[in-house]
């Protein structure tokens, strides 16, 4: 019986125009791609230099030193917490 139907079915198949089905198994495992260490570092210098030629800077050009922040004084500190203490409390008492 398994026979006949397996030859109907590649009849099927050839008036058809497809390939014969097969028996559905187990689907073969698919292989898991890593890269080494060397290409990630060729891959990320290629793409570097191609931001930097997009940038319009050269490979070699190294950012400009950040300039240190400056910072408040007391007195700033002190004016910009009151100022802050008087926002809230209107916004507070708006609420009620």
């Amino acid at each position: 019986m398994k026979e006949k139907i397996q030859s109907l079915e590649k009849e099927l198949g050839r008036l058809l125009g497809a390939a014969p089905a097969t028996a559905a198994g187990p689907a073969p495992k698919k292989k898991k791609f890593t890269m080494s260490a060397a290409a990630k570092a060729k891959i990320s210098a290629a793409a570097k230099a191609r931001w930097a030629k997009i940038k319009g800077k050269t490979a070699a050009d190294k950012p400009a030193a950040r300039k240190a922040k400056g910072k408040m004084s007391a007195a700033t500190k002190a004016k910009l917490s009151a100022k802050l203490k008087a926002i809230w409390a209107k916004r507070r008492a708006a609420k009620k």
